[in-house]
């Protein structure tokens, strides 16, 4: 689907007359978008990711059947969460006394949405090395885990439990995919001067707008300021030919849309 925008009075504070990019899938905007229009932003929608049903679904059954055999099953994200739990749902629910841990309090309220409670969850920054720094995973010695991910997730999660003694399956409960989402309001906005600033919250998603926009919408964006989930992403943008990015404290709704108003706010102080 095309972006849509909606626009409220250009006297509203503190994103008057500001248009924002949303890059996040398409069923996981609204409510980012509804924080930017109730500020007077100007929401603009342009999904670079969508979440589709893993390539081998059979495999992530088997895992899901043989949840009994785990001490502990960490979700990398809510598209992991929401993925697996409906199936878990469906084919006799939660194992009573296996552990959840998850990254990221996006990822926990998902969970705790089915009903269940999260053990373990890092207190800051949502991201594998913070949840590898908490106690209760240093010794894992023939602890049994199974971790639900993205297809082409990172290995390091795993690589780490292994080295501290733990066994480790991956459950691979969705995979990302390339929108065939339509350049053409997005350009208009650009070409109008109405594009303020970009949201971008994962490296995959960076890299498929500067794919999806080809090069005369790259040579926007590197003008662009652009604002992004982690660090690691901001390291992409750099590599990518994009000189200042700013990183928010973590790619969640509420990180996003702080770092959002701080820039909004060292820049009309600049205008000013």
């Amino acid at each position: 689907m095309p972006e849509t925008s909606e626009r409220q009075p250009e006297t509203a504070s503190p994103l008057a007359g500001i248009g924002v990019v949303i890059t996040r899938p398409e069923h996981q905007v609204e409510a980012l978008a509804a924080r930017i229009t109730a500020a007077g932003g100007l929401a603009l929608r342009f999904p670079v990711l969508e979440i589709l049903d893993p390539t081998d679904s059979q495999r992530l059954l088997d895992v899901i059947d043989r949840l009994t055999e785990f001490d502990l099953a960490v979700f990398i994200s809510p598209n992991a969460v929401n993925k697996a739990m409906n199936l878990v749902s469906a084919r006799g629910g939660w194992p009573a006394g296996l552990r959840i841990a998850a990254i990221g309090a996006k990822s926990a309220k998902e969970i705790e949405r089915y009903g269940l409670s999260v053990d373990l969850r890092p207190g800051r920054r949502f991201d594998s090395e913070a949840l590898l720094a908490e106690p209760a995973l240093a010794d894992m010695t023939d602890r049994r885990v199974v971790i639900f991910r993205g297809d082409g997730g990172r290995e390091m999660l795993g690589d780490t439990l292994r080295e501290r003694g733990a066994q480790v399956v991956y459950a691979n409960a969705y995979r990302r995919g390339k929108p065939n989402t339509d350049t053409g309001t997005l350009f208009y906005h650009w070409s109008r001067g109405e594009v303020g600033v970009v949201l971008v919250t994962s490296t995959e998603g960076l890299r498929n707008l500067f794919d999806m926009v080809g090069k005369l919408g790259q040579m926007w964006l590197r003008k662009t300021p652009l604002i992004v989930g982690s660090d690691r992403i901001a390291a992409a943008a750099r590599e990518l030919g994009h000189t200042a990015p700013i990183c928010a404290d973590d790619p969640s709704d509420e990180a996003m849309f702080d770092a959002l108003l701080n820039w909004a706010n060292k820049r009309k102080t600049v205008h000013e």
